[in-house]
């Protein structure tokens, strides 16, 4: 079985639990997914199944969507609702939605972002979250991260009781965006501690909520054989220039032949090598010859 699942990632189960219960639907170790979803987060991850593990990291490349919300008012470690309160400042009126999109505007383009401290990332061999929970702090690497889109999508609510506002957004963002921090960065613009209260991910490797499936929904179709789940590794590919092989050349370029120029028929830096309808690999141009880059099947 090989292809690519778009699965439907409910809130409480972390990805890594989602790939263990798909190894046992399936009956096989060679399932990843690409892209990590914290446990309180729900939507697309899609999951790699068999030789479409190859693409893992060209799935990773295409930009994420994400639907949300931020809540003003207070902080907390985790710097979503799973962390105990650190910062609490009651709002005694609501910022004025003039504002928060001003800030919001601010944020596109290439942002800096340093890591949460709990979050996944490796920092001389250990996840941060386990300094985190042992009480240590680590210098954390910054990284850079593009923010296409970052905009409010309804009117903001205000809590007079507890002193909160909380705001509806949409973010289209690239890999490696910690969109929590984003969040609370958002409120530190605004001059207030923060919190991202909820997070679904609409879109991630080209797929959307609508094409995800739940594991009721995959249970059933496995149960009946039907493996219409399954999408072909071509999506994950759509960014390269296709060329389709003929007979002759795809019996040398499952041996790792190099291409002319001319037989390749294309400018492009990478591109997709196509056979019978599937793509078999991506070959890279080096000089005046095209050369394998990355072999997907030879079948």
């Amino acid at each position: 079985m090989d292809g690519i699942i778009a699965l439907y990632k409910e809130r409480g189960l972390t990805s890594h639990d989602c790939v263990n219960r798909l190894r046992k639907l399936l009956h096989t170790k060679k399932v990843g997914h690409s892209g990590t979803l914290d446990p309180n987060v729900d939507g697309v991850l899609p999951i790699c199944v068999g030789s479409a593990t190859k693409v893992v990291d060209f799935l990773m490349t295409h930009d994420k969507v994400y639907r949300g919300s931020v809540t003003f008012g207070f902080s907390t470690e985790t710097e979503d609702l799973d962390g105990a309160e650190v910062t609490r400042t009651i709002l005694s009126a609501p910022i004025s939605t003039d504002q928060i999109d001003a800030e919001m505007q601010t944020m596109t383009g290439t942002l800096t972002q340093v890591p949460p401290m709990y979050s996944a990332v490796k920092v001389k061999g250990r996840k941060l979250y386990e300094y985190a929970r042992a009480g240590q702090t680590v210098e954390r690497p910054s990284r850079q991260v593009m923010i296409k889109r970052f905009k409010r999508l309804a009117s903001p609510t205000f809590d007079e009781q507890s002193g909160t506002q909380t705001v509806a957004f949409e973010v289209t963002c690239s890999k490696g965006t910690y969109v929590r921090t984003l969040a609370v960065e958002l409120g530190q613009r605004l001059g207030v501690p923060a919190v991202m209260s909820s997070l679904t991910r609409l879109s991630s490797g080209g797929f959307d909520l609508a094409e995800t499936w739940t594991f009721e929904q995959l249970t059933s179709a496995i149960a009946a054989g039907d493996e219409s789940f399954l999408q072909p590794i071509d999506r994950a590919l759509s960014d390269y220039p296709v060329v389709e092989l003929s007979d002759y050349l795809w019996s040398g370029v499952k041996n790792g032949i190099w291409l002319k120029e001319a037989e390749v028929n294309q400018s492009a830096s990478v591109v997709a090598l196509r056979y019978q309808g599937a793509i078999k690999c991506l070959y890279q141009k080096k000089g005046a010859v095209y050369k394998p880059l990355k072999m997907f099947s030879t079948t």
